[in-house]
């Protein structure tokens, strides 16, 4: 899946041609028909008050910011295939922990961009102190990691297999 480092972000080829699609609806489609709709409300006069205006040109903006993401992204993307099946942790994983090493209390996630995030599975950013304290690690290690509140977070790792979303 992915990968962040040293703003390189590792895709599988599905992935990339995914954001690839919607880069290219975001800079053709949809900006004409939000032209066509800050136009429109333009035609109804005095701007100040026109909040069909202000609410289309706030959408326009939000709709060049994901642009910008898209087009950042996909200009430091390597394509590559998904991580092996060998019990190792890596961006593109479904991973499942053990808080404490509690198999009672267990979390399971996909360790991936939020590109990726649905709603079957929670995700977990590589770059979020879970990601960054788990990667590397295989199944049966115990890893650490810091919380926001300073404090340090120990889990063990239960499964580490490719995500097959």
């Amino acid at each position: 899946m992915t990968q962040t480092s040293e703003n390189v972000t590792w895709l599988t080829q599905e992935a990339y041609n995914k954001l690839k699609e919607e880069l290219d609806y975001l800079t053709g489609p949809a900006r004409t028909e939000i032209s066509a709709k800050i136009a429109a409300a333009r035609e109804e006069g005095d701007l100040r008050e026109n909040g069909g205006y202000h609410a289309a040109k706030e959408e326009q903006g939000k709709q060049e910011l994901r642009v910008r993401q898209l087009t950042q992204l996909l200009e430091s993307a390597k394509v590559g295939e998904a991580p092996a099946a060998n019990g190792s942790v890596a961006p593109g994983m479904v991973v499942t922990i053990a808080f404490d090493g509690d198999e009672d209390d267990t979390l399971t996630f996909l360790l991936a961009s939020r590109e990726y995030a649905s709603s079957d599975i929670e995700t977990y950013s590589p770059q979020s102190p879970l990601g960054t304290g788990v990667i590397g690690h295989k199944v049966g290690d115990d890893a650490q990691y810091e919380l926001p509140n300073g404090k340090k977070a120990s889990v063990r790792i239960l499964t580490a297999e490719p995500y097959n979303g």
